[in-house]
């Protein structure tokens, strides 16, 4: 059973970065790990997916601001995020699939962490 811890979460104003990190317990080596972030009132919707092999996918909205990374000794997982903005604000989750390829889908992964909360201020 995979459980997830997600950290790094806070405030920051328009432009900053934070680094969000994921820790794993349990084998995530195999499979694919992913962001997904929910603001208030709205969907979850995808952030970005690495596999095993290090293929990565982005949702267009962080493409060329946010990078994920994985250290597959250590058991976690990173999303950097530069250039925030507000429309940036939401609770953000990482999530994880088995050997199953990158998904947009939420429904695809099955293990989720409880979210660490990213609020961009203008």
């Amino acid at each position: 059973q995979v459980q997830l811890r997600e950290s790094g979460g806070g405030v920051v104003q328009t432009g900053g970065s934070l680094r969000l990190s994921c820790a794993a317990s349990g084998r995530i080596t195999v499979g694919t790990v992913g962001w997904f972030r929910q603001a208030p009132g709205k969907n979850r919707t995808f952030v970005g997916a690495i596999s095993w092999f290090g293929n990565i996918l982005y949702d267009d909205s962080v493409r060329g601001r946010f990078t994920l990374s994985r250290d597959n000794v250590k058991n976690t997982i990173s999303l950097q995020m530069n250039s925030l903005k507000v429309e940036d604000t939401a609770v953000y989750f990482c999530t994880h699939r088995g050997s199953k390829p990158l998904s947009r889908a939420p429904s695809d992964y099955t293990a989720w962490g409880q979210g660490t909360q990213v609020t961009v201020s203008s």
